[in-house]
């Protein structure tokens, strides 16, 4: 299958038999400077599993407040509530801005935002409520497990507790926000007040006993090692193997700018090493269905160049993003379902509107 020599040639071999790949094996992957080769392999995993066929969803991004008591070095979007830029929005805001999308056919919400003290879990529910009562039929991906922790501490309830609230009120899936690197080292030199990775892992966990299907992602190309990259992929990987409920993998590409982190020079990163996170992940992760890359924080060029790379899943219109345009992206906020449909068919794929469970809204296009 794979005529690849060298110091990847075992791992090739493993591939092409379909063996389960190593710590070892991820980390010599990282150490590689063979980036076609990489992408060889996870390109013909990803044929397997999906053939040319590259998903997208139609959906809607509301970032609610970036008032957000950890103010994390990695972060450019929180504020403090006395800070003249920070906002929260009421729910009739919120109800409004979901009631824009009414009639587009999008499938689905999804909302994020800061650790707001004054928002407690009743506006949670109430605004679920609200959304789901604009929009009867779309799925609500919202908070991620760094806020459920919040909301959980705040109300002293268990994880499982504040999820069953959400969930009754309208929640169908979290958003994988939060994870960034779950080595100890990492967290406290990046969100020293940000939950432990465990914690993020059993939020998950929890929710997937809940019958939630949930998103992962991974934070790269800032203070962390390839060995924790590699553990980081792997601890998805054993949750997954233990509870099958994450959706896909969504590799984050660091955005230095306006965070706390850029004196230290970081520059982001590089098509480079875009190219071979995503087709690492691609290999390592052999027990998660779909890969994608957030063309909001790589660009629409090189998500197009990475459906070469074991990605068959390039995210979605979303309309309107804070957190990574903050930290300087440069990116458009929204992108229409034919632009997303053109990008896949000029990349030489077959574009397949897709719903946040993977369900086909629409293919043939």
């Amino acid at each position: 299958m794979f005529n690849i020599k060298g110091a990847l040639g075992e791992i090739a071999a493993k591939v092409a038999a379909g063996q389960r790949l190593t710590r070892e094996d991820g980390i010599n992957l990282y150490q590689s400077n063979d980036l076609l080769a990489i992408g060889q392999m996870a390109d013909q995993i990803r044929k397997n599993k999906h053939g040319h066929r590259t998903y997208f969803i139609v959906n809607r991004h509301i970032n609610h407040t970036n008032i957000c008591v950890n103010l994390c070095k990695l972060c450019a979007f929180g504020r403090e509530a006395d800070n003249p830029a920070a906002y929260q929005m009421t729910l009739d805001e919120m109800e409004a801005r979901a009631a824009q999308s009414a009639g587009q056919n999008i499938s689905e919400v999804h909302v994020v935002g800061g650790l707001n003290p004054e928002l407690k879990l009743d506006y949670y529910v109430e605004m679920l409520q609200r959304i789901r009562r604009v929009l009867p039929g779309v799925i609500i991906q919202s908070l991620t497990a760094v806020e459920i922790d919040f909301l959980a501490r705040e109300h002293s309830m268990t994880h499982r507790e504040v999820l069953v609230a959400l969930q009754n009120a309208g929640l169908d899936s979290l958003p994988g926000g939060g994870a960034e690197i779950f080595a100890p080292r990492v967290r406290e030199l990046i969100c020293p007040k940000k939950v432990a990775g465990d914690t993020w892992l059993t939020v998950h966990q929890t929710a997937h006993e809940l019958g939630m299907r949930t998103n992962a992602t991974m934070l790269y190309g800032h203070v962390e090692t390839l060995e924790e990259r590699v553990d980081h992929l792997l601890s998805l990987r054993e949750l997954q193997d233990r509870t099958g409920g994450f959706l896909t993998f969504i590799p984050l590409a660091f955005h230095p700018q306006n965070t706390a982190l850029e004196p230290l020079g970081l520059s982001g990163t590089t098509g480079y090493d875009d190219l071979k996170t995503l087709a690492i992940a691609r290999l390592l992760l052999d027990n998660f269905d779909h890969i994608k890359s957030y063309w909001i924080m790589v660009g629409p060029k090189l998500a197009q160049v990475s459906l070469s790379f074991g990605v068959d899943d390039l995210d979605g219109t979303v309309v309107e993003e804070k957190i990574t345009h903050d930290a300087g992206a440069q990116t458009e906020q929204a992108m229409t379902r034919e632009q997303l449909v053109r990008l896949i068919k000029n990349a030489g794929y077959y574009p397949v509107q897709r719903d946040t469970l993977y369900n086909v809204v629409k293919e043939g296009l």
